[in-house]
């Protein structure tokens, strides 16, 4: 994607090949930071404080965080060691542990003298697969969006929740890789993006992404979409996933069950965009199987913003003492899902097996 006329991806291996760099997803919108990651415990902190963020790509950087690793040690315990510090990052998204398990079981023939190269090559290629997963997506997805619209004739609204943009990628995003693809053919779009609270990824990164772009969008509450799908101002639902299960149960961030909910009530198509790395074939029951990420009750009692000065600041806005739970995720039953738009096609949720024999 472009950022002030450059071709960006979210994080790619240095110049000199000694480190990774990523896009700072905390310092944004106010500030664009492009980090250096030299170690296997910079990733992870980049990782665990959602400096990368988005299933997809925090795949990754996990991949790259093995590759990091290899540049201090290459024996089996040492590997075992890094694997299993990344995998304790986040829990909820498959991806992590998918790239972790796929460059282990690369390395694992291989002689440790052998193991940096290889280690490094397989981290660019979950990148560049990663890419044209997200491609194959916003096709399918641009074919579903251009029908609705042609059928409609006017401007198709899309409401989607947190951020499933290239910025959640390595690049083109999931459930917004469509919409820019039918943005750039000319088809009349807009995206309402909810806010995404506790920690603003539609207000911060959505909103953002789309500016750059030039796609028109409205940033909304999080309460607010039930209202626009009842006075028809909302033609689709799209979200992205952090994992999804074999009968089609979606994992999201918390708050898309309420949407769907929504959508449900007021028939409108409610459908998640999935590169299969994010599908666990070994789940069936998302409510029940799927770990749900507790994170610190900080990110809903402080708030990061600018100032009329300009100054970036974060303030408190809870009351002292007041307990806080901050459940990361929430899970969408298959029976409310409209579709599944994959790198091979779009399914209703109980036909997933069909695509992925």
């Amino acid at each position: 994607m472009n950022i002030q006329g450059r071709a960006w991806r979210t994080i790619f291996a240095s110049a000199d090949g000694a480190a990774v760099e990523i896009i700072d997803q905390t310092s944004l919108p106010h500030a664009f930071h492009v980090r250096r990651l030299e170690t296997l415990e910079d990733m992870v902190h980049a990782i665990r404080t959602m400096q990368v963020r988005g299933a997809p790509l925090i795949g990754a950087a996990a991949a790259y965080g093995m590759a990091l690793a290899t540049r201090a040690r290459t024996d089996d315990a040492w590997l075992a060691q890094a694997a299993e510090a990344l995998v304790a990052t986040r829990p909820t998204a498959v991806n992590l542990r998918w790239a972790v398990e796929r460059v282990r079981q690369v390395l694992q023939d291989i002689p440790p003298e052998g193991r940096c190269e290889a280690a490094w090559n397989e981290a660019a290629r979950i990148c560049d697969e990663d890419v044209a997963l997200n491609q194959a997506i916003g096709r399918y997805g641009f074919g579903l969006l251009s029908a609705m619209q042609l059928k409609k004739g006017t401007t198709l609204h899309i409401l989607t929740h947190c951020n499933a943009g290239w910025l959640a990628t390595v690049d083109w995003g999931t459930a917004l890789a469509p919409v820019y693809m039918a943005h750039d053919a000319g088809i009349p779009v807009h995206v309402w993006v909810d806010e995404t609270r506790p920690r603003n990824q539609g207000a911060s990164l959505t909103a953002w992404e789309l500016g750059k772009h030039g796609v028109p969008h409205t940033v909304i509450a999080d309460n607010a979409g039930g209202h626009l799908m009842q006075r028809g101002q909302v033609d689709v639902v799209m979200v992205g996933a952090d994992r999804v299960t074999a009968k089609g149960d979606v994992c999201n961030k918390i708050g898309t069950y309420l949407k769907a909910l929504a959508a449900f009530d007021n028939g409108v198509p409610f459908y998640a965009a999935v590169p299969s790395p994010s599908i666990d074939w070994k789940m069936e029951d998302g409510i029940t199987e799927i770990p749900i990420e507790t994170r610190s009750g900080e990110e809903l009692a402080w708030v990061q913003g600018r100032t009329v000065e300009g100054a970036v600041l974060r303030v408190q806005i809870l009351p002292e003492g007041s307990a806080v739970a901050n459940p990361a995720f929430d899970v969408t039953p298959a029976r409310l899902v409209t579709g599944i738009i994959t790198e091979r096609g779009i399914c209703p949720p109980d036909q997933l097996k069909s695509l992925f024999p």
